[in-house]
């Protein structure tokens, strides 16, 4: 062995040597004979290094999975051999070895089973049980052998090829006639000689019967010497947890539903009276939350016996299984409303399945509705934040905690299709004693209170929030309550968590204030004063400034008598705030949207004139716009980098502001209607010089064509003026990216105005041809992923302008390009077809192609055309799809191959017998195909029905690729 090489294998080495181990390594890997040095070094304990042993055992380990069959018989018997001698020098070792080397080995003996256990050595286990005997070192790692075959066999996690589920089952089926019986008598000696002096290897032998109990015959296991040892073991503390997770396995275990709710039954009877029922005795928490699962476990396989019975209609047993469900509750309950969420978390499953019997069932039992009642109450208990929850700076502990209500809902939402009328009125009596005293009371009383009627909201569902109209009661009493919120004044609760949940269940509840509208002022206030967007706490003014939009969104109809009121109150939120001042504005960028939205809603959906719209919209905009032209001249002279990036930051959050507030208008809105036009073709004239500046450009052409987009919907043809400006600027040195993004703006503008901007796109079509050509010509780095997908990209957007010009009937601009242009262009489209192993573009390519055919491909087509279309077009229908790369098996392609069958199809439609012919006689000849093939072919592109060419055209190629 390298010694040099060695020694980078040491954690702490530099990393010089440790680059020289890993190189060592891989030689190893490949080498034919490495892996004797390695046999014989763990066999003759050579290396007294735990990494070194650990190498060794890599190496070996990479030999039994990749190169096993190369070697000969007495290669692969020396292998046996090592391991077995390195397994006995392990009973006289003083120290054990370290655990990960010991798992390592563990990994290898499995991996040499898998591989002979049915053929070379069927004696696996005999072996290495007359080894280890019940040497407490031998035992740990035949446990650990196990645990690794196990994983190897049945762990769901890894992924299997169908020849190694095979063989896998096959070797179980093997283990299961031959050897596990014996396997479980060695683990019953182990669990007896070990359980009061070694608790390690016995809870290693417990987690082994866990994991095997899965897949061997369960009655080895689930009988009275097995199962007294067990429920032993769970009043020895150190054993106790492990033996309940074997216990849970074993309940676990698919079976005959009477047979299982017997098992269960028993083991429940000796539980109880060994006093394990008794929770509130117990103080480890550890251990309950183990005991938890195993009591959902018993649970919800009653549950399944059960639901199995009443299928198979044995009604006297179901009635049984319910009778064991019943008597399980009170346990059941205890754990749901314990203080710790793990132990309460793990029963949850249990009460869920319990509730869906509920709501099957036609009457509920007296006994039942009680439990249906102490569920409820239980769930509202647990949905209650703690002391200890770090609202301003949430960890993994509140991640946890926001799980687990989620939990809890699922809990709720099954209670309300049990007993919805039940649900409410709980509901209500915790609200309205809650908010009686909120002054009172702590704040995570009154969150829940709110929290819980927004949770109604949901598990009581409505059609599009009508939750006031309809059912009398329920209308009312929700009415009541949301009359409550809004009046009682907890809005000024002093805590963020009661703050955001009065915000929250206000909008979601927006419909009450088309019933009860004389509650919007206060409800406004409340949004705009300290309790919302001025309120101390970012969380909540971020927040807020969401649900405010919403809010007015949702009753625009009702907002009109407050409109310049709100618009004045929420000025000063609406201010740019420039990089210099250090003024830090109370709501950062991405909220401030929202509030330009939110006033662009308020204004648009107003009954004022157009005249009154208009003025109001330009004093939204008007800042917008001079504060820009300063940001602009400022950016210009700026020399630091830094403070550029900040002023084009600044200028693209002014763009972004205009944008936002165009999406208040609507069909029946328009900016026309609205007399807006003017103040939006103003601000085009503003932003649009920003596209000439040299610096930041990225970000400042990335906001303007963002508005540019949102003007051409909203601006219709007074945009169209603007737009050759534009594109000229947004066309000079530009990146893949750029063009990627640029590229989409034309499509909408061709799609939208179609001939309208034919005389534009002839202008600047070879122009932006040309960048594009030119960014693709671009050399880049061999390994460079991310170049290479750019450009990939960009080939796909190029494509995409290509259909979009051809399918909005503007083919002439293609055309009016000159013959050598045109013929560049045609040429990219085959090349794109064929050459290029990226179907969404091979796909757009044939949609180019069939449209070209439909449009120039008849008689008077452009001269020239038909030729093309022989020599091109048709061979690129054959060349793509026998490509390698062309996978027929992957449903991008697929459909790519659909349009290149729609593309044969044009040419016959449009070209009609002399293209069979040419089909017959040239070119399906030329590629070797079978005179009887050729025929068939030619038959079935005459056929009228598309779908059969489609389909015939796939298993044509089927045949086709070797």
């Amino acid at each position: 062995m390298d010694e040099q090489a060695l020694l980078g294998l040491n954690p702490n080495a530099d990393s010089n040597f440790r680059q020289r181990a890993l190189a060592y390594f891989e030689q190893l890997k490949i080498s034919p004979d490495a892996w004797q040095v390695c046999a014989e070094a763990l066999a003759q304990r050579t290396y007294s290094d735990d990494h070194i042993k650990f190498f060794c055992f890599q190496v070996l380990e990479h030999q039994v999975k990749y190169k096993y069959s190369e070697l000969t018989t007495a290669q692969q018997q020396l292998i046996r051999e090592t391991l077995i001698s390195w397994l006995q020098a392990q009973m006289l070792n003083h120290q054990p070895e370290k655990t990960f080397i010991r798992n390592k080995a563990a990994q290898v003996f499995a991996l040499l089973f898998v591989t002979e256990y049915l053929t070379k050595w069927p004696k696996f286990f005999f072996d290495i049980l007359s080894v280890v005997d019940l040497n407490p070192r031998g035992v740990d790692l035949y446990l650990r052998i196990l645990m690794a075959i196990d994983s190897e066999l049945v762990d769901r996690d890894v992924v299997h090829t169908s020849e190694e589920a095979r063989r896998n089952t096959l070797i179980k089926d093997t283990m299961r006639e031959q050897c596990i019986p014996n396997l479980v008598e060695s683990w019953y000696q182990i669990l007896q000689n070990y359980q009061y002096t070694n608790s390690e290897v016995t809870c290693q032998c417990l987690e082994v019967v866990g994991a095997y109990v899965s897949w061997i015959d369960l009655s080895l296991i689930a009988n009275d010497r097995f199962i007294n040892m067990l429920l032993g073991h769970m009043s020895i503390e150190v054993l106790r947890e492990e033996a309940c997770d074997c216990l849970f396995e074993i309940v676990n275990k698919g079976m005959d539903p009477v047979d299982k709710m017997k098992l269960v039954e028993s083991l429940c009877q000796v539980l109880q009276t060994a006093g394990f029922f008794s929770i509130d005795q117990e103080e480890d928490v550890d251990f309950l939350a183990r005991f938890s699962k195993l009591v959902n476990g018993m649970g919800q396989s009653l549950i399944v016996s059960w639901t199995k019975l009443i299928k198979n209609g044995d009604i006297k047993n179901a009635q049984e299984a319910l009778q064991a469900i019943e008597t399980k509750v009170a346990l059941m309950l205890q754990l749901l409303i314990h203080e710790d969420d793990d132990i309460s978390s793990n029963i949850i499953g249990f009460c869920y399945d319990y509730l869906h019997i509920l709501k099957q069932l036609t009457v509920l039992s007296d006994q039942q509705k009680t439990n249906v009642e102490a569920i409820m109450l239980a769930v509202m208990k647990k949905l209650t934040y703690d002391e200890e929850y770090n609202f301003e700076n949430e960890g993994e502990d509140e991640a946890m905690f926001v799980e687990y209500r989620k939990q809890l809902k699922l809990l709720l939402d099954r209670l309300a299709q049990v007993s919805p009328e039940l649900l409410l009125a709980s509901v209500r009596r915790v609200f309205s004693s809650t908010l009686q005293n909120w002054q009172t009371t702590r704040f995570m009383e009154v969150e829940v209170a709110i929290r819980l009627l927004y949770m109604l909201a949901e598990a009581l569902p409505v059609s599009h929030g009508a939750h006031f109209s309809g059912d009398v009661s329920k209308a009312s009493a929700l009415q009541d309550m949301m009359r409550t919120l809004v009046t009682s004044g907890v809005s000024s609760y002093q805590h963020t968590s009661v703050t955001l949940e009065f915000f929250e269940t206000v909008v979601r509840y927006e419909k009450f204030f088309t019933v009860e509208p004389q509650h919007i002022p206060y409800v406004l206030m409340a949004f705009l004063d300290h309790r919302g967007l001025r309120h101390s706490s970012a969380k909540v003014r971020s927040r807020t400034a969401y649900l405010f939009s919403r809010f007015v969104k949702s009753l625009n109809k009702q907002m009109n008598p407050f409109i310049e009121d709100i618009l004045n109150r929420i000025q000063d939120l609406l201010a740019l705030s420039p990089p210099e001042n250090g003024y830090q504005s109370l709501l950062s960028s991405d909220d401030q949207l929202f509030i330009y939205e939110t006033a662009g809603v308020l204004i648009v959906n107003s009954e004022y004139p157009a005249e009154r719209k208009q003025a109001l919209m330009r004093n939204l905009l008007t800042p917008l716009m001079e504060k820009f032209k300063i940001l602009l001249e400022k950016l210009m002279m700026a020399q630091d980098e830094e403070r550029q990036a900040s002023l084009a930051d600044c200028l693209n959050h002014a763009v972004g502001f205009a944008s936002r507030t165009s999406k208040a208008f609507s069909n029946k809105q328009t900016v026309k209607q609205c007399g807006c036009s003017e103040v939006y073709l103003d601000c085009l004239q503003t932003f649009l010089p920003a596209l000439s500046c040299p610096l930041q450009k990225d970000i400042l052409r990335s906001g303007v064509r963002t508005f540019l987009h949102r003007m051409i919907i909203c601006l219709e043809e007074e945009v169209l003026p603007f737009i050759p400006s534009a594109s000229e600027h947004m066309l000079k040195d530009c990146e893949a990216k750029d063009l990627q993004e640029f590229i989409p703006l034309i499509n909408q503008i061709t799609a939208k105005f179609k001939i309208q901007v034919s005389p534009f796109l002839q202008q600047m079509f070879m122009p932006l041809l040309h960048a594009i050509f030119e960014v693709l010509r671009r050399p880049a780095e061999e390994n460079d992923q991310s170049a290479a997908l750019e450009k990939q990209m960009l080939r796909r957007s190029y494509f995409a302008f290509l259909q979009t010009v051809t399918g909005s009937g503007m083919s002439e601009v293609i055309a009016n390009q000159g013959a050598e242009n045109v013929e560049q262009v045609l040429f990219t489209i085959i090349q794109g077809a064929v050459d290029y192993p990226d179907p969404i573009a091979q796909k757009t390519c044939f949609i180019i192609l069939s449209k070209l055919v439909e449009l120039w491909g008849g008689k008077d087509g452009p001269v020239g055309f038909a030729d093309f279309v022989y020599k091109h077009i048709v061979p690129a229908c054959f060349l793509a799809p026998l490509k390698q790369t062309f996978d027929l098996a992957d449903a991008q392609t697929v459909l790519a191959l659909s349009e290149c069958a729609v593309t044969l199809k044009t040419i016959h439609l449009k070209r009609g017998p002399e293209c069979v012919q040419y089909l017959q006689q040239e070119y399906l000849p030329s590629l070797q195909v079978a005179p009887e093939i050729i025929q068939e072919f030619c038959q079935a592109l005459q056929q009228p029905d598309a779908k059969v060419f489609k389909n015939y055209l796939k298993v044509f190629f089927q045949r086709a690729k070797p």
